[in-house]
Formats: C-alpha cells, structure tokens, sequence
C-alpha cells in the first residue's frame, strides 16, 4: 500500500503541470497542489455504482461516504497507473479503468487536479479495511437519494465529481 505522511507525491501548480514532489504531510499541511485519481465503479449494465463509506480513521472525510476509489498521485507515477493502483488497493478490482475527464477541486487548503476514470465490473469486491468500511451497490435513482439524504454525508470532492459526473454525457 502506498501511503503515510513521508510518502513522497506529485507537485502540481495551478495550471496543471507538475513541478516536483513533496511528503504527504508537507502537501497538506502547506496545501500545496497536487493531483488525485477517482474511479467510478460501474455495473456492467451501467445502472448501479458501487458506494462505500469511508473508515473514521480516514486522514481526509473520515466517515463520510463515497462512489469513487481514487488517491493522490504519487511521485513520478502517471495518474493512469494512480487510478489501476487505487481501484485494487480500496476495492480488490484488477482492471484498466477508462479515462472520463480531468476536473479541479478546492475546498479550504484541499486542491488538486482530478483525474477521473470508471470501470464496468461485475466480480468480487474485497474491501481494504484500513480505508473502506462498507459497501454496497446503489441504482442511479438511489444514489441521487443518497446525495440527499442529511444523514448519510457524502465527501465534497465525491459529490463534486458525481454532479458533474450526471451532468455530462459520461452518465449514459
């Protein structure tokens, strides 16, 4: 597993071009740019997405729930591979994911440029107990409820994604 707050990751600046690398806990602490990979896991039928909540000892949105698997993109690693690497870590998925588009996030001192991918997958799903808590699939109309729903908090970045997600053309 890649991680930990000497973890080195991928520097970016605001445009979109990395210019070096700095620890984990050095990026956050500074909220320095960086880049992450999100996956959106889909049935084969593509009318379910599968949706996780996330562990409370999670370092960002502990808790919360989300639909993507995804992480920051390490030194030197392309966010290709970030996307291949999060998508087995979180959720024992071995598959190429396909690339859907790029997007930027900003809340307080968390931004980064957003790499975000999906993946049609119908085998097993084995969760990675330091970071998923639970999951189960959820049909489009659900996950809309989902989105919705006061008790159940969805992480920003998550909602962010899977608004402009149903907004384009990606969604059918």
């Amino acid at each position: 597993m890649v991680g930990g707050d000497e973890e080195q990751v991928a520097v970016y600046d605001a445009s979109g071009r990395v210019t070096g690398s700095a620890t984990r806990a050095r990026m956050r602490h500074e909220g320095l740019w960086h880049a992450a990979t999100s996956v959106l896991v889909r049935s084969p039928d593509g009318q379910s997405v599968y949706v996780h909540r996330r562990t409370s000892t999670k370092d960002v949105y502990p808790g919360l729930y989300d639909c993507w698997a995804g992480g920051v993109v390490a030194a030197g690693e392309a966010p290709e591979r970030t996307a291949r690497r999060e998508l087995a870590e979180e959720l024992g998925i071995d598959a190429a994911p396909r690339f859907l588009f790029r997007t930027v996030h900003q809340r307080a001192s968390v931004r980064f440029h957003a790499f975000l991918h999906e993946v049609s997958w119908d085998g097993p799903i084995v969760h990675q107990p330091e970071e998923v808590a639970e999951g189960w699939w959820a049909s489009l109309p659900e996950l809309h409820a989902l989105l919705d729903d006061p008790d159940r908090p969805f992480v920003p970045d998550g909602r962010q994604f899977l608004e402009e997600w149903l907004a384009s053309r990606w969604a059918v």
